[in-house]
């Protein structure tokens, strides 16, 4: 492999030729561990807008001249355009405040800039009014409305309207239902599915929410929320070209001080994202509860036959799609741990734990859009009920006597219930031998239909 040298405020470095990045980069992959999780690409790629707006901004501030803006301009717009996605090799545990990411991409931008005349210096050009600990947070926040927008909030949309249609399809079927695990009053498919739709709705509208608070920029603050060698106007001008590019309605936060020190804006984005997965667990939980058999358990609901459940079962499916759902749902619950003790560390003027958040909450947001989606088209959309399986475990529900407690006391209706399933009888066949009702009577009472 050939070399060239490159030097930094440490001295020379040897970097290999074929790449653009430079001297700090190479020495943060020789001093941080290498072949584990790298810095996202989409925050990589937030960095990157940012860099192309401050070179803008700086230029309309006469910080910078129109050449070397336009040299940075198209060096990002190249980068942005995915031509140089191999440029970004840095790892996630590298320093806490992203610095060696910030000044990868100032390199790698600067590099490519000069391949024709050498004019852009990565921190005096590239790095102009901006401190890693301003840009890295306010990526943070770019690359989180970006990835929720376009990725988990779509993906969460759909999957409320596929269980609007299975709601209308099971409109008419009456089961059992189910509280503790036991057998309780009978309940609508469709009012079951319900629950499902809502808990989506809901989370959906907390996310949205709180999202909002992701709008409000760390950008402006430099080094420790003063502004020091940017302009006062930076900030907001910066908020103003990034609306643009995102078409947001972004914000210079008045306080700089708090977006470089705290990260409890995405600590709540986040916490929506864990409530979102816990909600999720719970209903792919429900259905491995009722599709489970499909003989010998509840088996009301038949799930798709998707792949072959067993190495030695010949025939066996099993709810592949609810076990990695659940799985996923789990590690979405320690990435909000992550992100929850790594803002605990918000030491005086910085959170030194930005690139373990911005991983975190990378992480759940892909991985959580990717498996509803495969849960949705996989199996939700080919959720079949199993009317005869309801209508059989429906007719030898206990709990049907509930409707009998206005008529003859609650003692009376809980001597039937214990009284049918100790004798192996039906409802109406235990009545009969206590003689508490006429037949006439009973039928009229016990009515499914009328308990929903």
């Amino acid at each position: 492999m050939k070399y060239r040298q490159e030097e930094d405020s440490l001295g020379i470095v040897n970097v290999p030729s074929n790449h653009y990045w430079g001297a700090q980069t190479e020495r943060s992959l020789e001093n941080f561990p290498q072949g584990v999780e790298k810095i996202p690409h989409s925050q990589i790629m937030a960095i990157v807008t940012i860099k192309r707006s401050a070179a803008i901004v700086n230029n309309l501030e006469k910080k910078l001249d129109d050449k070397r803006r336009d040299l940075i301009v198209k060096a990002c717009d190249r980068i942005l355009s995915g031509e140089f996605d191999d440029e970004f090799p840095l790892t996630v545990w590298q320093t806490g405040s992203g610095t060696q990411t910030n000044m990868n991409v100032n390199e790698v931008i600067s590099h490519i800039a000069n391949e024709d005349e050498k004019l852009i210096h990565p921190n005096d050009h590239v790095n102009m009014s901006q401190s890693s600990n301003d840009v890295f947070p306010t990526a943070m926040h770019l690359s989180t409305l970006k990835n929720l927008s376009e990725k988990l909030i779509i993906e969460v949309s759909k999957t409320i309207d596929c269980f609007d249609d299975l709601i209308k399809k099971n409109d008419k079927l009456i089961k059992t239902g189910r509280t503790h695990l036991q057998d309780a009053t009978p309940i609508k498919l469709s009012q079951e599915i319900s629950a499902w739709k809502v808990c989506l709705q809901r989370n959906l509208k907390v996310l949205r929410e709180v999202k909002e608070e992701l709008k409000y920029l760390a950008i402006g603050g430099t080094a420790v929320g003063t502004g020091i060698n940017a302009k006062k106007e930076f900030g907001e001008e910066m908020a103003k070209e990034l609306s643009k590019i995102y078409d947001m309605d972004l914000k210079s936060d008045e306080n700089k001080f708090f977006q470089l020190s705290s990260k409890s804006s995405l600590v709540n984005v986040h916490g929506a994202i864990k409530a979102l997965a816990t909600d999720l667990y719970k209903i792919a939980n429900d259905i491995r509860f009722l599709s489970c058999g499909p003989r010998c358990g509840i088996g009301e609901l038949v799930i798709p036959s998707n792949e072959p459940g067993s190495s030695i079962m010949p025939g066996k499916v099993n709810p592949t799609q609810v076990e990695s759902i659940t799985m996923i749902c789990i590690k979405v619950l320690a990435n909000d741990l992550a992100i929850s003790m790594a803002n605990t560390q918000g030491q005086l003027q910085l959170n030194a734990y930005m690139p373990l958040i911005i991983h975190s909450m990378d992480n759940s947001i892909t991985l959580l859009s990717k498996s509803i989606h495969c849960f949705r088209e996989k199996l939700l959309r080919n959720l079949v009920a199993n009317e005869g399986k309801i209508n059989e475990n429906l007719d030898k529900s206990l709990m049907l006597v509930t409707s009998l407690s206005p008529k003859i006391g609650y003692d009376k209706a809980s001597e039937i219930a214990k009284y049918a399933f100790s004798k192996n009888l039906t409802l109406k066949e235990a009545n009969k031998e206590l003689a508490y009702l006429s037949d006439e009577e009973f039928d009229k009472i016990v009515k499914p239909e009328k308990m929903v």
